[in-house]
Parts: C-alpha cells; structure tokens; sequence
C-alpha cells in the first residue's frame, strides 16, 4: 500500500497512523515540523504553519463561545477569504461540521442547505445578507449570523448589524452581528477519522441537491492522494483560482498542509489576470477545470504565457485537443483525473503516461468496475457505469446528510456508483464517455435539472418544462428548457430568464429556451428527454447569448 515517488517533503500513507487521521492531529504534525515556513496567502492575509494551527484553536474557541458545540453544523457564504479558512479549520478542531454554500446561491437554495443541515450558525459576507429575505428560515435551528463585512478590521466585541426589515422580523435582534474576535485558543476536541469534517452539497438529479457527509480521513486522503499525482513537495507554491466552497480548492488548501507547503488563494478566474497572478505569486502548480482552458487559450498570446515558475498543473474535464494547445502555449502540462464530491482522487494519469485522452489508470488504494445495470463486471472496451470503493477506512464520504434512501442507492452492492459511463481500454485506461445521470455541468458548476425545473415551473405562463445539457462551444454542458405554455397565457424567454435570475445561481439559468406545442412522453407521460437532446439546439430555440434573437413565446394553441 505504500505510495512510489515520495519525496522527503511529501506526506506518505505511513506518515499518519490511521487513528490520527483527522484534521487536528495534521495541524499539530505540519505546525512542528514546519513551524514558520510559510504556508498561506489569501487576500493580503499570508499565515505560516505555526500561524494556522493557533487560529484553528482561537477561533474554535470563540465558535464554542457562541453556541457551537461538536457535531454541531456551522455553515459558511464567503468568498476566499481568510475567515473562510479559519472557520473551516475551526469546526475540524472542534469536532463541529463546516457547511459551505456557494457564494451563487440565491435565497431559496440558502434556505434549503440551512433547512437540510440543520446549521446553529451562519458566517456570511455583509454583500449576501440581503438574499436571505427571500430565504426560508422558519424550518431551522439558526440561532446566530456572523456577518464578514468588507473592512478586514475587527472590532474588540462583535458589533450589531444593521439587518434588512424582512430578515429582522424572524430573527432575535441579537442574533446578527459582525464577525467576531478570536478568543483565548482551546485544546483540541478528540476527533476520529470517521467523524464529519464537512458537509458538500452537491446538485442532485431527480431532487434537491444532497448533502455529501465528508469524514475527516477523507479530506485527509483527498490531500495525500492529490499531492502525490502533483509530486508537490515543502518547496511547491500552490494557486489557485477556483472557490474554497467547492472540493478542488479545499482539496488544495488540504495539499499544502500535508506536504509542508505554500497555497495561494486568488478571489476569482480573470482570464486576462491569470499568468500575471501566477506569476506575481511565484506558483509552480496551478489548478484548472476544461472549460477554463479553451476561455484561456482564447486569449492573445503573451510573454506571461512563459514568463512563469508553473512546473505542472490538474486540468480535469480538459478537452486532448485543448490540453496539447495549453502545453504548447505555455510550457505547463495538464494532468487528468476522476473524482467526485463523495470518492477521492481514485484515477490519474502522470507526467509518463503512455498516452492522453483518457481519465488515467487507477491509482493504489483503491478499486474500479465498469458494470451494467445490475452491477455486473463488463470486459474491456465495453461501456458501462463506473462504480467505485476504496481500500483504507473512510477515505470516501459515508452518505448524503439526512438522506438514507439516497445513501444505500448509491452505495448498493458496497460500490459508490459515479453517475458517469466510461469503458476501461486494453491497457487499463479508464475513458469517460458520458453522463447516465440526468446532471449538467457548466463552468465548474453541478446543477441540479430538478431543481431548474422547479423554478421554472413556479413561473405562471409555463405548463410542463424539461431541462437537460447541450454542448457548448467550450467543451462543457449549457443549460437548455423545452417547455409548454398555460392556456392564455405567453411565455417572453427575456423575462423567463430575468425570472430565474431571482431565484437561481447564475450559471443554472437557462441559455437556451425552447417553446414547444408538447414535450415528447413514453406512454405513462414520463418526458423523453433523451429525443430533447437528441434534438438539440433547433432553429427555434431562443439563446440567450443573441440577445437580438426573435422571441419564439406565442400563446398556447398557437
């Protein structure tokens, strides 16, 4: 079970016996044996390893100070910023639960992940509280809001906040205020390796997106497994683009901390910016996901293309083609790799692999099937559903939160079932083929057709709606509705999406709108929407993209 390729700055599986596992006992190892070498920058804010492992104890002790005790969700609406590492490391040194939400989510989406964790606690940048007036609150245990406001300053005990009337009239006057001091550190709580270090949400298929229960030692093994894919090592910087509330840039922060080195944290991907920032911070591995590199190499070529440190980087999802341009462009080599939310880094390919196109090899520690529908094992070169488990203890998630039914679904049979149709070649390749999953994917982001759906059919002129992903020019999913009008009523693509702006993230409103006269059925009226995406984007459709586009909305019968 030991990894190859180690350096001596690199974490082995060894280096952690299997009871310490856990986020407290990885700050302890890294704060002594790194002690002042750096380890954080994010927002003008730069920490050591020493510097991390206090602010993980303050500011559990001021979570403990308001309420928070283990087991307890803590949930976190924030940018990347400092706080959202200290609080994230907090809740892992408390025994409490983190719970991001991503800073997309509009009031409904936030009342859901409140309402399904159940969280006591709210950290909130002060530029979202106003969405939570369209919120559901009645339904949780919230009992306090911090609000991060945009002065880094902290006052010496935390400040009211000033909170809009519709949110003040359901929470108690005291219950909002700005983000506190941290407090005289506490020692840390007694993990284990199984206990809940997060809850990920991730956007479901038939239902509301479903909480992914993350343990400790799995966070642990996202970090080991990564950084050995990486090769990183004490003397790598780290940066990344892409936001702490999802796996990738908290698998990175994760990095750093088993390998000794330094992570940085820019606020957002700038297409123009990115070699610049890369470069003004010194990084040597970086962090894409596909649709990101043709946007990137759609850019005038420039000196800081070359004129940087970056040795390697993750780019999974990105498109052959795409990664050979990238290479020859910049002189960085782009790894792939397959993981979810609820597995780990369980496939990759290296710097010497035989050849490209394909997600990787499996990588040690764990075990792939392609199988069929009743999870049968299918030979090489046949396509089937990838099925996944791992050999060491809690290196995958343990479920989806307060969802059972869903938990021993997808777990059937002792295997993870991924969603994804791959075919496993002769030389043991794994290459992704499609989604059996009704899921999109559109700039990183998991979107939820169900959920899509249910906004739009809130809407009073539309009937019956289908929602499903078409290819984009940028080798990822778009969102398209085919829909049904009411009798008497008209349907404006313009304003329908202007109506799904208000109640959903911007990337899950629709790009495309197809006004149809009935939505193909089986005989029980189940929708096809197998022949909508077969169909695809029709001289009818409605882009939101040209907005100059004639308005296909008629009146129904017409």
């Amino acid at each position: 079970m030991t990894m190859t390729g180690q350096t001596a700055g690199r974490m082995t599986r060894a280096d952690l016996a299997p009871p310490e596992r856990h986020l407290p006992a990885l700050l302890g190892r890294q704060a002594a044996l790194y002690r002042d070498s750096p380890f954080l920058r994010v927002a003008g804010h730069q920490w050591s390893h020493q510097d991390a492992i206090a602010a993980a104890g303050a500011r559990a002790a001021a979570l403990a100070q308001a309420g928070v005790a283990r087991g307890d969700r803590v949930a976190l609406m924030c940018g990347n910023r400092l706080e959202f590492i200290e609080v994230f490391l907090a809740c892992g040194w408390l025994g409490a639960v983190a719970v991001p939400i991503n800073t997309a989510s509009m009031g409904p989406q936030i009342g859901y992940f409140l309402a399904d964790s159940q969280a006591r606690l709210l950290v909130i940048e002060a530029q979202f509280l106003a969405r939570l007036e369209t919120a559901e609150l009645s339904g949780t245990p919230l009992a306090a809001i911090w609000v991060i406001e945009a002065a880094a300053a902290l006052a010496p005990t935390p400040a009211p906040i000033a909170m809009p009337l519709a949110l003040a009239a359901r929470l108690p006057a005291d219950a909002v205020c700005s983000y506190p001091p941290l407090a005289a550190p506490v020692a840390a709580a007694d993990v284990q390796p199984g206990e809940p270090l997060a809850i990920l949400y991730t956007s479901g298929t038939t239902g509301p997106a479903k909480g992914v229960v993350c343990p400790h030692a799995q966070y642990y093994w996202w970090a080991v497994n990564s950084a050995d894919v990486l090769a990183i090592d004490a003397g790598d910087t780290l940066c990344t683009t892409l936001p702490l509330f999802h796996i990738n840039a908290l698998n990175t922060l994760g990095q750093a901390l088993v390998t000794g080195s330094q992570v940085v944290f820019e606020s957002r991907f700038s297409a123009s910016g990115f070699w610049p920032a890369m470069q003004a911070n010194g990084a040597t591995v970086i962090f894409l996901l596909g649709a990101m590199v043709p946007i990137l190499l759609a850019q005038p070529p420039g000196a800081a293309e070359r004129g940087h440190r970056v040795r390697i980087g993750l780019g999974p999802g990105v498109p052959a083609s795409a990664g050979a341009a990238f290479r020859d462009r910049t002189g960085v080599c782009l790894l792939e790799g397959y993981g979810s939310t609820e597995t780990n880094f369980a496939i990759a390919t290296a710097l010497d692999s035989p050849r490209g196109g394909v997600m990787g090899w499996l990588r040690p520690g764990f075990e792939a099937r392609v199988a069929d529908d009743d999870d049968v094992e299918l030979p090489a070169g046949v396509p089937g559903e990838l099925l996944l488990r791992a050999q060491e203890p809690y290196a995958f998630a343990s479920g989806y939160f307060n969802m059972p039914q869903k938990t021993v679904e997808a777990w059937r049979n002792l295997w993870f079932h991924t969603g994804d149709r791959v075919v496993q070649e002769a030389d043991g390749a794994y290459r992704f083929i499609d989604r059996i999953k009704d899921a999109i994917r559109r700039r990183g982001e998991n979107i939820s057709s169900y959920e899509v759906e249910q906004v739009l059919l809130s809407h009073p002129g539309v009937a019956a709606v289908a929602v499903y992903p078409v290819r984009s020019e940028l080798a990822e999913d778009e969102v398209m509705a085919a829909l049904t009008v009411r009798p008497g009523h008209t349907v404006d693509p313009v304003e329908l999406t202007r109506f799904c702006g208000s109640l959903l993230p911007y990337f899950a409103v629709p790009r495309y709108v197809d006004i149809l006269e009935d939505l193909p059925r089986t005989e029980n009226g189940k929708v096809q929407k197998y022949k909508l995406r077969e169909r695809g984007v029709a001289g009818t459709t409605w882009d939101r993209m040209r907005p100059a586009s004639p308005s296909p909305g008629a009146p129904s019968g017409a």
